[in-house]
């Protein structure tokens, strides 16, 4: 006997039309004569046969009585719609029909001889628990929602998934309790089982198997449902991260297109479009395909569409279709967009603006090699699933943005927004690389012909404040732990501690005078390999100390483990100079990014440094002309006179009143500059070029020629330079600013002690005029400005 339910159930299921009998038999008392003796005759016929009113599980008594059950449910199944309706009866939740309509069982057997029909998504465990909450609604009387949609997805002859809703009418069941069944559930009962949906056996506790008699049979009707199936799986598909990157994203994408019009030769492909160049882009992706652009990587526009195509998808940013693509490409004299689609063998197309607002991003493409089988009636079926295409293709760009991002971060770390451009152009072409399967590698970037500009507002003597911050901890440090061993040499009279006295006092005479570059290192070192364990011991055994050793312990460091009061003096005020100073150069660069691009980075030492390049390589699509040189060059001189205010006006709040000297270099040969890979920077390219780089680090220690003067000097800006032009240039900007008040007339020329390799520099070095916030009006030299703020 083959069993409708083979696995295992908590009903037991039988096959009855009990109920439909009992109607039956009320209609014999109907006034109709004609209906009473209809239903005598259905009656009679059926008595011979009283497991068609017991029940059975055999499936094969189905087929065995199929006349008799065929007249049965003839009132249900009424012959005039058979060709229409997609009906059968049905035992619920399993794969059992019978009694089809003619439509139902002609689609089955379009399917083929291998299709078996199974409704889609019922696992065996959730089919069992469904059968609980039925169980739960139909006869405890609970409201428990289980209902879910369930469908059958059937092929058609051509092969195309169809996709129908199952709807169940269940009239004719009837559910009767066995002795396995509980007799009554609480409230407290269906909490637990609603909380443990997923666990199976626990539900089977409160559902043994077959502790319920199930007698009867639904009629199960069906609806085609292939279009809103269609675009609910384009919605799941384009939304779904994970399915966008599945192997095979475009075949399932492209099949659902296919049921979506009932074609199965339509393809499907896409072509991104870039605003800014007005061109047309392959985009790149495991079997994306674009028909427009055919074989090319790109192409323009206007030589990609005629007049009628853009003027569809550009300005009314509507479909463009063509159901007879060869009378069109003979029509224009085989010109495109015709021309490529008609070589690929496309009799018919559907092209689709992909758009955000007035923007748009790409082409949708719906191609077939037969004529009429797109065009302007069905094309309306788009309507739909284009705000899906769209959300996922703005996804896509932020995501390619983001991986573009990534890339580069990988790769050259964070870039300069001038440069992006061309780091996002590598970033593409090694993206598509890898889409191919390709080993890519990022190329290194190169900006030929280019000018630089380099700045720096640096702290002097920082190097001997420093030490001097280090030398003042080290001898406070020192002073306490020798009082410390003095009191404990006082009580315990040890010589051991009179030793390491002495010692501590010569390390404290060794710095007192000048602190020697491995001082620091030995008294540290001393102090942890000789004293720390002293005052360790000493902590525990003698109490009378114990307060003495608390004392300076709490007056270490945690981080440097050592005395950290001046030296966190002078690097708190050296932080905040660099932030202060940083957040002026960076405001101020925005404003010159705003005149012309150009590459710019900035570093925080013992004060600011800058780099600057400006030239045509860098500009992108804007046109380069010298005058946004000098226009950078004054706006360089100009920031760096208030980045020196800027310093003076909060030198008073520092911890430490350090002081500042500018300097700039100037270089107007044009070099190129390259990024290395390996150090993830810009530097200049070439053994020539190198010469820059040269002066660039030594300069700022470089001294007037035959003096031991140093060129930077407080409250003095120095411009370096090595040609005539540049002296010229420079001096007629120091004479415009002078005239603006930032300047004194103390204005010099001098010449430079030659550095290693390099000669003939010379310098402007011009007396810097400052402001004060109390006296905006006045202007004051940088000896008055200091005589104003101490007094």
């Amino acid at each position: 006997m083959e069993s409708m339910f083979p696995l295992e159930s908590p009903m037991k299921q039988l096959i009855s039309f009990n109920k439909l009998l009992g109607y039956y038999e009320q209609q014999l008392k109907n006034k109709d004569a004609s209906l009473a003796q209809r239903a005598k005759h259905i009656l009679d016929a059926v008595a011979p046969y009283p497991e068609l009113r017991d029940g059975f599980e055999d499936v094969a008594v189905l087929e065995k009585h199929s006349d008799i059950i065929a007249l049965l449910l003839a009132d249900v199944f009424p012959t005039v719609l058979t060709q229409n309706e997609i009906k059968a009866a049905a035992i619920p939740y399993c794969n059992v029909v019978f009694n089809q309509s003619k439509r139902f069982e002609q689609l089955v057997k379009d399917a083929g001889d291998n299709f078996s029909l199974e409704i889609r998504n019922m696992p065996d465990k959730m089919q069992y628990i469904v059968q609980c909450s039925v169980i739960l609604n139909f006869f405890y009387g609970f409201n428990i929602d289980f209902k879910r949609p369930l469908f059958y997805d059937i092929p058609d002859k051509t092969g195309l998934m169809r996709h129908y809703r199952i709807l169940y009418n269940a009239d004719f069941m009837e559910i009767t309790p066995t002795d396995k069944a509980l007799k009554k559930f609480t409230q407290d009962d269906i909490d637990e089982l609603l909380e443990n949906f997923d666990d199976l056996e626990y539900w089977k506790t409160k559902f043994p198997p077959n502790s319920f008699v199930v007698k009867g049979f639904v009629i199960a009707n069906m609806f085609d449902v292939t279009a809103e199936h269609s675009i609910s799986e384009i919605k799941s598909t384009l939304i779904g991260n994970n399915k966008r990157g599945s192997e095979n994203y475009m075949e399932d994408f492209e099949n659902t297109f296919k049921s979506l019009f009932n074609n199965k030769d339509i393809q499907v492909g896409f072509s991104g479009y870039d605003q800014d160049s007005n061109r047309f882009l392959k985009i790149y992706g495991k079997g994306i395909a674009s028909f427009i652009l055919k074989d090319r990587e790109d192409e323009s526009c206007d030589t990609l569409l005629c007049e009628s195509s853009k003027g569809k998808l550009f300005k009314e940013q509507n479909y463009f279709a063509v159901s007879n693509i060869k009378k069109y490409y003979e029509k224009s004299g085989h010109s495109q967009p015709y021309k490529n689609l008609y070589d690929q063998g496309f009799r018919s197309c559907i092209l689709a603006p992909i758009s955000d607002g007035d923007k748009l991003l790409g082409v949708l493409e719906l191609v077939s090699p037969n004529q009429n089988d797109l065009n302007s009636i069905n094309a309306t079926k788009l309507v739909d699933v284009m705000p899906f295409i769209v959300s996922a293709v703005l996804r896509s760009i932020e995501e390619e943005k983001n991986l573009i991002d990534a890339v580069i971060q990988h790769e050259c770390t964070t870039v300069h927004d001038s440069v992006y451009w061309k780091f996002q152009e590598e970033a593409k072409r090694f993206i598509a690389r890898e889409a191919v399967g390709g080993q890519p590698s990022f190329k290194e970037i190169v900006f030929k012909d280019v000018f630089p500009l380099y700045g720096q507002i640096d702290i002097k003597d920082s190097s001997t404040e420093r030490n001097l911050a280090i030398q003042r901890d080290l001898m406070i440090q020192l002073a306490e732990i020798r009082d410390i061993l003095v009191e404990a040499f006082r009580l315990l009279q040890l010589p051991i501690y009179e030793e390491l006295i002495f010692r501590v006092e010569s390390n404290l005479d060794e710095i007192k005078e000048t602190l020697h570059t491995n001082s620091e290192q030995a008294i540290f070192d001393f102090i942890l390999e000789h004293v720390n364990p002293v005052l360790h011991h000493l902590k525990r055994e003698d109490s009378r100390l114990e307060a003495l050793i608390l004392k300076y312990e709490s007056s270490i460091d945690m981080g440097t483990e050592s005395y950290y009061d001046h030296r966190r003096n002078y690097d708190e005020s050296v932080t905040e100079i660099n932030r202060r100073l940083a957040a002026v150069l960076d405001k101020k660069q925005e404003q010159a990014q705003a005149m012309f691009p150009h590459y710019f980075e900035r570093y925080k030492t013992d004060g600011i440094e800058h780099n600057m390049y400006i030239g045509s390589a860098i500009a992108h699509e804007r046109e380069f002309n010298s005058l946004y040189l000098s226009n950078l060059r004054l706006w360089q001189l100009q920031v760096m006179l208030e980045m020196e205010n800027a310093y003076y006006g909060f030198k008073s709040q520092l911890p430490v009143k350090l002081d500042v000297a500018s300097l700039m270099l100037v270089y107007s040969t044009p070099l190129s500059i390259r990024f290395r890979m390996d150090e993830k920077r810009f530097d200049v390219d070439g053994t020539y070029n190198a010469r820059y780089e040269i002066i660039k680090k030594r300069i700022d220690k470089s001294y007037i020629k035959g003096t031991n003067e140093r060129l930077t000097q407080k409250g003095k800006l120095a411009i370096v330079y090595s040609q005539k032009k540049d002296e010229r240039e420079y001096l007629r900007y120091v004479r415009f600013l002078k005239s603006k008040g930032y300047f004194t007339n103390n204005i010099e020329i001098v010449e430079l002690d030659g550095l290693q390799g390099v000669t003939g520099l010379k310098a402007i070095r011009a007396e810097i005029l400052y402001r004060h916030e109390k006296t905006p009006e006045k202007t004051y030299t940088y000896k008055d400005l200091m005589q104003e703020i101490s007094g």
